[in-house]
């Protein structure tokens, strides 16, 4: 009896010797540069310019992670502080109720990941390239860069009861997101589109979403060469 306790000792020493080794890892995060906010065109050359890229996605060249700092802090990042919450932040896109029911899952050649606003970081769900899943166009495979919108219905509550509004004002929150990065593109000088046509099935595994966790629309992001 002794030889098994002392032998499950020196298994375990050796565990935890092995480099990077837990029983209960953290999720791994990457952690993204702060935005840059004093740069761009002026709002209305923007606006001027903003369009939906249909074509020509491939090849294309990497984003930098300061591009996808910048362009995911323009999307629904955290922009001035919440004096009633100091751990939430308000956001560059508004949002029915405050929920901030709106996950972005990003794609890219290296994997898959989810964006936190709160901590401006990346969490990583998979290494793998699974761009081909966030829509059914051929380019969306070979983009540099993906956005997958999923409205969080467990957020969609007032007074603790789920609202028959949820799924409309989810819409119009992942819409105004879609725009800042519409916008974001425009200034500059990035290809961009929004998309419909998805796969939510196959969204939602690849993804691990939860059955309450629906996903919207999808939206491609390019740099051409």
């Amino acid at each position: 009896m002794r030889h098994v306790i002392l032998a499950s000792l020196i298994l375990g020493l050796c565990l935890f010797m092995i480099p990077n080794f837990s029983l209960a890892q953290a999720p791994e995060v990457i952690k993204l540069p702060p935005p840059q906010t004093d740069g761009g065109k002026p709002l209305m050359q923007a606006l001027k310019l903003r369009r939906s890229t249909r074509g020509g996605y491939g090849p294309a060249v990497k984003l930098s992670m300061q591009t996808i700092s910048n362009l995911l802090w323009a999307a629904d990042g955290v922009n001035r502080p919440n004096a009633e919450n100091p751990e939430r932040g308000h956001r560059t896109a508004p949002s029915a109720v405050d929920w901030q029911n709106i996950d972005i899952y990003v794609t890219t050649p290296d994997g898959l990941f989810l964006y936190d606003p709160i901590k401006h970081e990346l969490k990583v769900i998979s290494r793998e390239d699974v761009r081909a899943v966030a829509g059914r166009q051929d380019f969306v495979a070979t983009a540099p860069l993906n956005l997958i919108y999923v409205a969080d219905m467990a957020k969609a509550t007032f007074q603790g009861k789920q609202m028959d509004t949820a799924e409309p004002w989810s819409w119009a929150g992942v819409g105004t997101i879609a725009q800042n990065v519409y916008l974001f593109c425009a200034s500059e000088g990035l290809a961009c589109i929004v998309r419909a046509m998805i796969d939510p099935v196959a969204i939602a595994k690849t993804c691990k979403l939860r059955p309450d966790q629906k996903p919207l629309l999808g939206q491609t992001v390019a740099q051409f060469k």
